[in-house]
C-alpha cells in the first residue's frame, strides 16, 4: 500500500508586475492571501503546524524565519506560497487535491494583485542576505542543523517535495530506497527541469538550481521514528519525524518546480515503480553533486543521462506492469522521447520576447 503526497511551492509577480520576493515583499503580503483561504479541521493530524504557527492550513508562506533572542519568532522574510497536499492513497488523488488548491491560491492572490509563475530559481537575485544581520542566538541555532546553513540557496530556489510511503516497510528498507533515490536522481531530475534564469538574464544551461542546490541540500530525505536510526551525513538523508505521520516517508527534494501538474503525476508514478524495482542496484548516502551539474547544464542532449534516465523509465514500466498508475509515466516519455524541457520553452519564448517577465507570464 502506497501514500502520496505534494509540497509545491509558488512564487509571484506583484500589481506592478515585479518578481514578489522577499526584496520588495513582506509577510504581510503574502498572510493576507494565506488569511482569505480556508481551513480543513480533517486534514489534522496529518499536516504539520510546526512551532512558529504559520503553516496552519495546506497554504503557508515559505522563507527565513527571524528570532529575538528566544525561541519566539518575531518575523519571516518571505518567498511565496507553498501548498502541501494532504496524504492520498493513490497519485491522482494528491494531483486533484493541488490542482484544487492551485486553482484557489490563484483566485485569492490576484484580488491582492498577485499573478502565480513558474520559478525553480530567483531569475533576479542569487543572494539572500538577511536583514538585520543574523543575532547570536540565531547563528547558534543555524549552527546546530548544517542543514539550515543553506538559508541562502533555499531563500533563492523553489521546488517541489514529492512525497511517497510505503505501509509497514522496516525502516533499513524506507532508507534503503532513500539511497536509491538519491544515486539515480541525476537522472530522475531533467524531466522537471524549469530553471534556465540567472541573475537578470539567461543561464548557460537548464536548470540553474539544480547545478547550485544539489550536493549541499538532499535530493531525498527519509523520516525515521528515533534519533538511533540516523545516518550521519551532510547533507542530511534522515531526519527525525516530527509527527507520527510523518514515520517512514521518503521526500525526493531534487527536482524543478512544474506547471504541468501531470509532470508531478509522472514522477510520482516513476518513484513507485523504482520503489518496486529489484533490478537496479545503485545506492549513496549523498547526492552525486558533479553528476547533478551536468545534468543541469545539458540535461537528456548528455548521452548518459539521457540513456540512464531512459533505463529508469523502463525500469518503472516494467515494475508497475499490472498497475493502473503506469499510464501516469506518459508525460516522461514524451518529454524523454523529445529531449525537451519546459525549460527548452521558456528560453524559447524569452529569446522571442527579450523580458523574463514577459515571459513567466506565460507560465500556468
Amino acid at each position: 500500500m502506497f501514500y502520496f503526497g505534494i509540497e509545491h511551492e509558488v512564487a509571484f509577480l506583484n500589481h506592478e508586475g515585479k518578481f514578489a520576493d522577499f526584496s520588495c515583499t513582506k509577510f504581510a503580503d503574502f498572510q493576507q492571501i494565506v488569511d482569505r483561504l480556508p481551513t480543513y479541521p480533517h486534514d489534522y493530524p496529518q499536516l504539520r503546524v510546526g512551532d512558529a504557527g504559520i503553516k496552519k492550513k495546506r497554504w503557508y508562506i515559505e522563507g527565513f524565519e527571524r528570532f529575538a533572542d528566544s525561541e519566539v519568532v518575531i518575523d519571516c522574510a518571505a518567498k511565496g506560497i507553498e501548498i502541501r497536499t494532504t496524504i492520498h492513497s493513490d497519485i491522482q488523488s494528491a494531483i486533484n487535491e493541488l490542482t484544487e488548491s492551485f486553482n484557489l491560491l490563484g483566485e485569492v492572490a490576484a484580488s491582492f494583485g498577485f499573478t502565480p509563475i513558474l520559478v525553480s530559481f530567483n531569475p533576479y537575485t542569487c543572494v539572500f542576505e538577511p536583514e538585520p544581520p543574523l543575532n547570536a542566538f540565531e547563528i547558534k541555532q543555524l549552527q546546530a542543523y548544517p542543514d539550515e546553513q543553506t538559508a541562502n540557496i533555499y531563500m533563492v530556489s523553489y521546488g517541489p517535495d514529492l512525497n511517497i510511503s510505503v505501509a509497514d516497510l522496516p525502516i533499513e528498507d524506507v532508507i534503503d530506497m532513500g539511497k536509491k533515490l538519491t544515486y539515480y536522481s541525476p537522472y530522475i531530475v531533467p524531466f522537471s527541469y524549469s530553471s534556465p534564469f540567472y541573475n537578470g538574464g539567461l543561464w548557460e544551461g537548464l536548470s540553474v538550481r539544480t547545478f547550485i542546490r544539489t550536493g549541499k541540500r538532499s535530493a531525498t530525505l527519509v523520516f525515521v521514528e528515533k534519533e538511533e536510526q540516523l545516518i550521519k551525513s551532510i547533507p542530511s538523508l534522515t531526519k527525525v519525524a516530527r509527527i507520527p505521520a510523518e514515520i517512514g516517508r521518503i521526500e525526493f527534494k531534487a527536482c524543478d518546480s512544474c506547471d504541468d501538474f501531470s509532470i508531478y503525476a509522472g514522477l510520482l508514478a516513476l518513484l513507485k515503480g523504482l520503489i518496486l524495482d529489484q533490478t537496479l542496484h545503485g545506492r549513496a548516502t549523498t547526492p552525486d553533486a558533479a553528476l547533478h551539474q551536468i545534468s543541469a547544464k545539458s540535461g537528456f542532449d548528455n548521452q548518459d543521462i539521457f540513456v540512464n534516465a531512459t533505463k529508469l523509465l523502463q525500469a518503472a514500466e516494467v515494475a508497475l506492469t499490472n498497475d493502473p498508475d503506469i499510464e501516469l509515466l506518459t508525460p516522461l516519455k514524451v518529454i524523454l522521447a523529445e529531449r525537451k524541457t519546459k525549460s527548452h520553452q521558456l528560453i524559447e519564448i524569452y529569446q522571442n520576447l527579450g523580458s523574463i517577465q514577459e515571459t513567466l507570464k506565460q507560465t500556468y
